[in-house]
């Protein structure tokens, strides 16, 4: 029989008295740890079976037939006594803290139960050790949590958050253990699961409920008390059943936590199993004729851990209730609603979910759940396996915010357009063509008639002065050139954005719409400095040639004039013909070589107009992907970066 190290139920009962004294002893050392444990009051239903109170013994010993009397008092001889001596003494101090009670002769006489704390001789156990698939997982995680903290809300990372400090707490703990919850409705029968899994009555059951009131832990294997100390459980609902030959040495390593009902009355019952839940290593669900199918189970538990099928039994108890072939109708239900929850069930050899139908009141198919239990821990990959589906969970819940179905980002395209529009903005095509007008009037100054450079003056001196028409004219240019500035910023943020999830589709609205502040002000400002040159533009090296030219015609002009005014006045003799001519290559020379360096200036003025054009663009473009494209570019970086971090996660490492 397997004994509980807490507790002696059988050993007593042949002697008179024993119950009084055993009781007194055992509610002194419960006392004793409820005030050295927090929440100890808080648990009352579980106390009644740790403390070992003498009415529950008594309740014990009523129900306790002939045989297992005599079983008892045969083992209170003293071959009894020394095996359970030498079983105590060889086993030791308990080194996972849980509450033990070495018995040994002089206990049997005192009728005396020794509790026994021994943390500081516990053993070290090996922490436990993920794989490289996982670890690179964990930290493309971590990574993407990091760059994404300042795009997006703490509550969308908070779940990515746990997932990481529940991982880096659990690779510290033992490997070499297994923390397995029984979670069910009220009256599925979990609790007498639990009982039969252990070999002994450990979790209270009834009639009442709900029975389960706080979680209790058993322990198969020494070095879990950190585990347990981990789900919060007091060390007065600590059990551990002594090893009882090659059907609890299977079990090695596990850590069983029964839990309260998922569906009880009491709001604290149902905080323990959510708590519990998110942290042990795998969950055995019971499930009982009556409610397989409640939708709070379904809907609120089995569904949402979809992703944790690999670390979960789906046990039907209650199977001795059903005639004939009613379990496997119902079993083959279950399995149904399980598969339209999500959860993979593992037939066939495939990773999933075990699903097994039992009785835990006549024992039959515990066997093969023991069985199941015991190669599951044995493999030692439930942690591992818990926490890669937490990891799925969390980038499933992440999808929003960091998938696309589209391309991202800025193409040349939509680049040029937007240089193409601060241009506009800034006048670059208009301050071309003023460049190009101001060549040409500098060659026609340079090479023309001198009448007509005369006339261009006179012209120029009688303008009149600038009035109002004109300053609003430039007021309306100025406000015109600010709204093409903003459309311009607004199209590129449109499109920069197009296709990216709405955080980051904001940041990157949120960059163009910062480096927008001041840029018109910014170009006004390149316009004045890389606009149309001031001073007069260089001159080409054949503008002297047409100036001497020109001013040969002119001096023709002069010399056929005094000619013929010297012809009309008689000092020179008269013949019309030369000054005519003189005069006649003069009037017609001059007009002539204007229009030939007209014609040739028109090159060169082209040329100087695009260059002006050219600087004002690239200077215009530089500050526009200063201020607006290079943070929207380091924006849509960045999305890049944590798009791969969460490919990594998700294992696509895409």
């Amino acid at each position: 029989m397997t004994a509980v190290t807490d507790e002696d139920h059988t050993e007593h009962t042949g002697q008179p008295g024993d119950a009084d004294e055993a009781g007194s002893a055992e509610g002194s050392v419960a006392k004793a740890h409820e005030s050295a444990s927090p929440g100890g009051s808080a648990d009352d239903t579980h106390a009644r079976t740790g403390d070992g109170d003498s009415s529950s013994r008594a309740s014990t010993t009523d129900c306790t037939d002939g045989t297992a009397r005599g079983n008892a008092t045969d083992r209170t001889d003293g071959t009894a006594r020394r095996d359970a001596a030498d079983r105590a003494d060889s086993t030791g101090a308990w080194d996972d803290g849980l509450i033990a009670r070495r018995v040994n002769e002089t206990a049997m006489a005192d009728h005396q139960h020794a509790v026994m704390d021994s943390r500081a001789a516990a053993p070290a156990t090996a922490p436990l050790v993920y794989d490289a698939a996982l670890r690179s997982r964990l930290e493309a995680l971590r990574e993407l949590v990091g760059l994404s903290r300042t795009r997006l809300d703490s509550r969308t990372l908070a779940q990515a958050g746990r997932v990481l400090d529940e991982a880096s707490v659990r690779r510290r703990l033992s490997g070499q253990h297994t923390v397995v919850a029984i979670a069910g409705a009220t009256g599925s029968g979990k609790s007498q699961l639990f009982n039969a899994l252990a070999g002994v009555t450990i979790s209270e059951t009834g009639l009442r409920r709900p029975t389960t009131a706080a979680p209790i832990a058993c322990s198969w294997s020494d070095g879990a008390a950190s585990l347990i100390e981990r789900l919060g459980i007091p060390p007065r609902l600590r059990r551990r059943p002594l090893a009882a030959g090659d059907a609890e040495s299977q079990l090695r390593g596990l850590v069983l936590i029964d839990l309260p009902d998922h569906d009880s009355a009491a709001v604290q019952h149902r905080e323990h199993v959510d708590r519990i839940l998110a942290l042990v290593d795998a969950v055995i669900w019971v499930v009982d004729p009556e409610k397989y199918a409640d939708a709070v189970l379904h809907e609120r538990y089995l569904r949402p851990m979809a992703a944790h099928a690999e670390v979960m039994f789906v046990v039907l108890n209650q199977i001795d209730r059903l005639p004939g072939e009613a379990a496997e109708q119902i079993l083959d239900d279950l399995r149904r609603l399980l598969d339209e929850d999500g959860i993979a069930l593992g037939e066939h050899g495939e990773p999933g979910a075990t699903v097994l139908a039992l009785s835990a009141l006549t024992g039959d198919g515990v066997g093969d759940l023991r069985e199941a239990l015991g190669q599951f821990v044995a493999e030692r990959a439930a942690p591992a396996r818990r926490i890669s589906a937490d990891v799925d969970i969390a980038a499933a819940r992440l999808w929003p915010v960091y998938a696309t179905g589209r391309r991202t980002g800025l193409s040349e395209q939509a680049r040029e357009e937007f240089s193409d529009r601060l241009a506009d903005a800034v006048g670059a095509t208009a301050a071309g063509e003023a460049a190009e007008r101001a060549w040409l009037r500098n060659a026609n100054r340079a090479c023309g008639t001198p009448w007509l450079r005369l006339w261009r003056w006179y012209q120029d001196y009688g303008e009149p002065s600038t009035g109002r028409l004109p300053a609003r004219h430039q007021a309306d240019e100025e406000a015109t050139a600010r709204q093409r500035v903003e459309t311009a910023v607004r199209t590129v943020a449109d499109r920069a954005s197009a296709g990216l999830p709405a955080p980051w589709a904001q940041a990157v609205r949120e960059a163009a719409a910062r480096g927008a502040q001041g840029l018109p002000e910014a170009l006004d400002e390149l316009s004045v400095r890389a606009g149309v040159p001031t001073g007069r533009p260089p001159r080409p090296g054949w503008w002297p040639v047409a100036v001497l030219l020109q001013a040969s015609m002119t001096i023709l002009q002069f010399l056929g004039g005094l000619w013929l005014l010297g012809q009309i006045i008689g000092v020179m003799a008269p013949n019309l013909g030369v000054p005519v001519l003189l005069m006649v290559i003069g009037i017609v020379g001059g007009p002539l070589i204007e229009w030939s360096c007209r014609m040739a200036a028109r090159g060169p003025a082209r040329r100087y107009g695009l260059e002006a054009e050219r600087r004002l663009r690239e200077a215009a473009a530089g500050c526009g992907r200063a201020r607006v494209l290079d943070p929207v570019a380091a924006e849509l970086l960045r999305y890049r970066e944590v798009r791969e971090q969460y490919g990594r996660v998700v294992g696509t490492g895409r």
